[in-house]
């Protein structure tokens, strides 16, 4: 109660007339943050609910939690191996090089993506939005462990200016925030996103880990695969997560524990997720039969971002399609974008963020072609009943 009560008593200094009034935005986002708003939609709301937008957001973070460990631990256990000094180390010591590895790219990408947040809000004089909780973890986790914290912030303000902000801010974004970082990466720094240097941690943090020879080496599964080899790793190590890849996205049993939070809070949408899924399975059992891929289907969905795209970002309720008839286009056409990119285009194995964003770019033409398919057949019914 002690800091209701002093929210309350300086509340005044920052509203209309008060001295600190330049910085209402920036407490409004600190109250909202701590407080449920007593603030209510005033027009334009025809379902009452007790979530709201800020629960939503820090939900979804909380399902990304178990992506977001285990991707600490497989940032020092990938570079333990690299080292050959994987059998004397302890879960411990993974853990806690990857954490100290990764938790800067986090805050870098907090500081400056809230940074443009409130920045923006103080200038166009309007509340801070909740969006950017949940892009600024997802962020990190789709990147490699070596991407310098000066090309994410590069990313981020990016991403948050262009992708979000000038549509209008969270709810008005066409396109997925943390797709458009990733998109802006890997097109304009295509050398530090892809090959077989960038995916393993080659310094020691305060005496963890280890320093590794320049130009070490360690390709993921789908590098492999583009330059024409097949894959070593078991398909355990797949499932569970032991190879290398961008740091949040190797264990499809974490992203399943994710799924499962999402879905049983109704956050996402099983038919949008289930539909990515089903569209993948399907396009890589027919190249697999064509024989143009040299893995077997499922594995196109265990390796790269498949299974994190899936669950956690073609799932965004701004970018994705909103009828129910929709959303199974949506999730199929991107199942499918991705696996045809995967396979046809060998300088680009992942594809799963490109198919993402060409989903977002075609989802508002979907949901039309619904509703107006849906108002053309209730005009013939009528029409028919009434002749």
């Amino acid at each position: 109660m002690s800091i209701r009560n002093y929210l309350d008593k300086i509340r005044p200094n920052f509203r209309e007339g008060g001295k600190l009034h330049a910085l209402e935005s920036v407490f409004d986002g600190f109250e909202s943050f701590l407080y449920v708003p007593n603030d209510t939609s005033k027009s334009g709301v025809h379902i009452h609910d007790a979530i709201d937008s800020k629960r939503i957001m820090s939900m979804v973070v909380i399902a990304l939690m178990p992506a977001m460990l285990f991707g600490m631990y497989n940032v020092g256990y990938q570079n333990y191996l690299a080292a050959g000094t994987l059998a004397g180390a302890s879960w411990f010591q993974l853990f806690a090089f990857g954490f100290l590895a990764v938790l800067p790219k986090i805050l870098v990408s907090y500081i400056v993506g809230l940074g443009i947040e409130f920045a923006w809000a103080q200038w166009k004089h309007e509340e801070i939005q909740e969006g950017y909780l949940v892009s600024g973890i997802i962020i990190p986790l789709i990147v490699p462990v070596t991407t310098p914290l000066w090309m994410l912030s590069l990313a981020c303000a990016f991403a948050v200016i262009f992708c979000k902000e000038i549509f209008g801010g969270t709810g008005m974004n066409i396109f997925n925030v943390a797709v458009g970082a990733r998109m802006f990466l890997f097109f304009s720094y295509s050398s530090r996103m892809t090959g077989d240097t960038v995916w393993v941690a080659q310094n020691a943090i305060f005496g963890l880990g280890n320093t590794l020879p320049d130009g070490t080496t360690a390709a993921t599964p789908l590098g492999l695969i583009g330059q024409g080899i097949a894959p070593t790793a078991s398909l355990s190590d797949m499932i569970f997560g032991f190879i290398p890849g961008s740091i949040g996205e190797t264990s499809v049993i974490a992203i399943a524990m994710g799924a499962a939070i999402l879905l049983w809070t109704g956050i996402a949408s099983w038919k949008t997720m289930g539909s990515v899924f089903a569209g993948g399975i399907l396009m890589a059992l027919v190249f697999q039969a064509l024989g143009m891929t040299p893995i077997r289907w499922y594995e196109h969905i265990v390796l790269g971002g498949f299974s994190f795209g899936a669950v956690f970002m073609a799932t965004d309720p701004v970018t994705s399609a909103r009828t129910e008839t929709g959303k199974y286009i949506y999730g199929l056409f991107i199942g499918a974008m991705a696996i045809i990119v995967r396979v046809m285009n060998p300088g680009y194995p992942e594809g799963m963020m490109l198919a993402i964003f060409f989903g977002n770019m075609f989802a508002p033409l979907i949901d039309y072609c619904v509703v107006d398919r849906n108002v053309s057949r209730r005009v013939k019914r009528w029409t028919s009943d009434n002749q």
